[in-house]
């Protein structure tokens, strides 16, 4: 039966206009401020395109598709990108040296108190810098925030986070390890091959639910969203780093341990802000782990992305960089206070599948 769309959305209409201004002009407020953190660091900001070949290439990222048409009505497939990163990347390969981007990005599948179909981006890149340079950006921009909107804590859900206090710092292994009782390091081997007998045996062993087709990666975000996800940024900031490395993404291996690669992501009131890497350079390597990931997307949803040969050109001679991508209207909404995402957004999508 096909899903109608019916435009139920009330945010047009003045009194709830009314009551959700505030939270607006914090927003802008908020942004403009960020935006001033950017030029005071030398930052360029890039405006990107949201039609791409290629969505990306992430097992569980669900695109929006459309098509190109030519004058003489030839259609080629398009996506609107689920983030700037890859055309962010060819910048950097151009030339650029610091660079940053509010982009509207786009994901299908996805809406709720945290997530919207249509929302902002912040991405930012530091070439020759480490990815420990983006962990200090993140701190500095929720304080930014927080002095901006006059909000001296972050409230989500019952949740409470200082955005002044220093953030913790915690490897995903030690994550599982307190939160969990779970040694993950333990089912994964030197070469980053993964073990889901001994990871599902753990998780079983402590009470988390695993299906007889798990693979290892579902075991791992199953552990990670119901057991450690809820105990982070309480308090203060927590710095979730070292993420496994068949767990990396666009992100390189790290050097003090070839289990691990150089991905964070930055947590406040147990909400995920940011997820920031070591960029990956290596094209061979790159273009393994998008195949991967599409076979992957491939056994559990039936569809498959195609690869952007143009960026894998571009890493090629893309310079050694750090990037990270922070969802905005998050920020926006843990400054003012707001308790959903819509309450932040001007002009929220309209309500669809009813």
């Amino acid at each position: 039966m096909k899903a109608s769309i019916t435009n139920v959305s009330p945010w047009w209409t003045p009194s709830v206009h009314t009551d959700r201004r505030p939270f607006l002009m914090g927003r802008n407020a908020v942004q403009l401020a960020v935006r001033g953190y950017f030029l005071s660091e030398d930052f360029v900001e890039v405006d990107t395109a949201a039609l791409q070949v290629s969505p990306g290439n992430e097992a569980h990222l669900h695109a929006f598709v459309t098509e190109a048409l030519t004058t003489d009505g030839q259609a080629t497939p398009f996506y609107l990108h689920t983030s700037p990163e890859f055309a962010c990347k060819k910048l950097l390969a151009a030339g650029e040296r610091r660079i940053a981007c509010f982009a509207h990005v786009y994901r299908n599948r996805e809406r709720g108190p945290l997530h919207h179909p249509e929302f902002t981006m912040l991405e930012w890149y530091r070439t020759d810098e480490s990815y420990e340079s983006l962990m200090d950006d993140c701190s500095r921009i929720v304080a930014l925030a927080a002095e901006t909107t006059k909000n001296p804590k972050f409230v989500y859900r019952g949740k409470e986070c200082d955005p002044f206090a220093e953030a913790e710092r915690l490897s995903v292994a030690a994550a599982f390890d307190r939160f969990a009782d779970i040694d993950l390091l333990a089912s994964i081997s030197s070469d980053g091959s993964t073990d889901t007998e001994r990871l599902a045996s753990d998780a079983r062993n402590n009470g988390i639910r695993v299906a007889d087709d798990d693979g290892w990666a579902d075991v791992f975000s199953r552990v990670l969203v119901e057991r450690v996800e809820p105990h982070l940024g309480v308090g203060r900031m927590t710095i979730l780093d070292e993420y496994p490395v068949s767990e990396a993404a666009l992100a390189k291996p790290s050097t003090r341990d070839p289990r691990v690669a150089e991905r964070f992501e930055a947590y406040m009131c147990g909400v995920e802000l940011a997820n920031g890497f070591g960029e990956l350079t290596n094209p061979v390597e790159q273009r393994r782990r998008f195949e991967i990931e599409m076979a992957e997307k491939s056994r559990i949803y039936g569809e498959t992305y195609p690869v952007d040969e143009d960026f894998l050109d571009a890493l090629a001679i893309m310079p050694d960089a750090s990037g990270i991508a922070l969802g905005f209207d998050r920020l926006a909404m843990l400054a003012t206070g707001a308790s959903r995402l819509d309450q932040v957004l001007w002009a929220p999508v309209a309500e669809y599948g009813r």
